[in-house]
């Protein structure tokens, strides 16, 4: 019997919390959340591998994103192509869209811009 009682008390937790009463900010996706949806939606989308993300930054209309991408890989590695694709998602998580705007030798840096 007490198994029985066990099983129940999930459901009866759930039927105290029914699903109308949560509100708008309960379904916000974390910056983290954010993050994995822009890795794997633009890898999906482009095939390549996103190994990391260099800015982040939440909009009125959802999420900005600048991800860097392997395109082309060489031997040794640092001769490999990478790429810094802006990713917009929009404030539920899904990419509306993306463009590359930088294209790069893994092992080169950036040249030092006088602001």
């Amino acid at each position: 019997m007490s198994n029985t009682n066990n099983r129940s008390q999930p459901q009866e937790a759930r039927d105290e919390h029914p699903d109308h009463e949560h509100s708008a900010a309960d379904s916000r996706m974390t910056p983290l959340e954010v993050l994995r949806q822009a890795r794997a939606q633009l890898a999906e989308l482009t095939g390549m591998v996103a190994e990391n993300v260099s800015s982040f930054e939440q909009t009125e209309d959802g999420w900005q994103l600048e991800i860097e991408v392997l395109e082309l890989s060489r031997v040794p590695d640092t001769m490999s192509l990478m790429a810094s694709y802006e990713v917009q998602l929009d404030p539920e998580g899904q990419l509306t869209g993306y463009r590359r705007v930088r294209r790069y030798e893994r092992g080169r840096s950036d040249a030092h811009r006088r602001g």
